[in-house]
């Protein structure tokens, strides 16, 4: 079994939800549900700041990119009714879901 590399799950991250809202995803609204990558070192920074480039060239989103690229600081789990919130309700809401057709043409040195 391989592992993924990071540009593989950042590729990932912006096929799931819609990186041009600021402070939104869907019908939620409010800085903790900003689009955020938080970074562990120098090259998955590097990775973030190339990836959010290619999505910006690509066109495949509407707008531009509003994620935040930070340095990771202190983790807190969410709270027990935000864990596997699809999980315990099927048929709950979501505006994060793969889209197929959606394709992140490498353009930068994150491609390598």
């Amino acid at each position: 079994m391989s592992c993924a590399s990071v540009v593989d799950v950042l590729a990932f991250f912006f096929q799931t939800h819609d990186p041009t809202t600021l402070n939104r995803q869907g019908n939620d609204i409010g800085a903790s549900y900003r689009s955020a990558i938080f970074y562990l070192n120098e090259e998955q920074r590097r990775a973030a700041e190339e990836t959010i480039a290619d999505v910006e060239a690509s066109g495949l989103w509407p707008g531009k990119v509003m994620t935040e690229v930070t340095e990771a600081g202190p983790f807190w789990e969410a709270e027990p009714e935000h864990q596997d919130y699809l999980k315990r309700y099927p048929t709950g809401y979501t505006c994060h879901f793969p889209r197929p057709n959606w394709v992140l043409p490498r353009t930068t040195s994150a491609a390598g």
